[in-house]
């Protein structure tokens, strides 16, 4: 039985840079606050490689209540009002995602214009290109910069953005801290994503999904739903929905 639902944002919750589908993400919201009243409904929550800011907003939206994943491994505990990182006391690990901000800033980007580094970033190194096109060449010069001189980092990629970050701050994360901080096992969550960033917490969980626009290779990783972004995510939700409703009538 599935307790907790946790959703990737860009690609599944809303698309970049368009207005968000608000019928579906009321209707999310609107099982959300019901699964607080009955079991047969999972709890929802975020797991993102976006910033706080933009995370916090749309958790907002969605009324989640319980602990959201930002940055793909920094937790955001509401109650408590505290953020949550495996780097809480070794900020010095990030040195190296430092100093390739740096190098984006004053190095890559005035190479590109209309890109911006994706600001309110903690813990990574983040590019943000609307132009599908062009950010796949961003990427491409990401990757040799980081293969020749970070072997400390990896790259995340997006139709939107480039993600750097140290080497295992990956959603497998995010998914540890949500275990530990709501006491609920990974074979009893479920999560969907679009990104290559999205595959680690896909392989740990009990059921991955993807929407009909994630990346091809992303696809071969979860149970495709043929619907796109916040529809997709709205009919996962119902699917496990129906099938807890069917576990609880078949264990009574």
């Amino acid at each position: 039985m599935i307790k907790l639902f946790v959703t990737d944002l860009d690609g599944c919750i809303a698309t970049p840079f368009e207005t968000p589908d608000w019928e579906a993400i009321t209707e999310i919201r609107r099982l959300n606050q019901a699964s607080r009243t009955d079991k047969s409904i999972p709890a929802l929550t975020l797991c993102t490689g976006r910033p706080f800011p933009y995370a916090e907003a749309v958790a907002q939206w969605l009324d989640v209540k319980i602990p959201f994943i930002f940055e793909s491994a920094a937790l955001y505990d509401w109650d408590a009002n505290r953020v949550e990182t495996f780097f809480d006391d070794r900020r010095e690990l990030l040195k190296p995602v430092e100093k390739f901000k740096q190098w984006l800033s004053e190095d890559l980007l005035p190479q590109y214009p209309g890109t911006m580094p994706e600001f309110a970033k903690m813990m990574d190194a983040g590019v943000v290109c609307p132009d599908p096109v062009l950010n796949l060449e961003i990427h491409s010069v990401i990757q040799e910069k980081v293969a020749a001189e970070y072997p400390e980092l990896e790259v995340h990629y997006t139709e939107v953005s480039v993600n750097v970050l140290m080497a295992g701050q990956s959603k497998v994360r995010g998914i540890e801290l949500l275990e530990k901080k709501l006491g609920i096992d990974r074979s009893a969550m479920a999560f969907i994503g679009d990104s290559t960033g999205d595959i680690s917490a896909m392989k740990i969980v009990s059921q991955p999904f993807a929407p009909a626009n994630a990346l091809e290779q992303v696809k071969h990783h979860a149970t495709v739903v043929e619907y796109e972004t916040t529809q997709a995510v709205l009919e996962a939700y119902r699917s496990l929905i129906m099938a807890n409703r069917g576990f609880l009538k078949h264990s009574t």
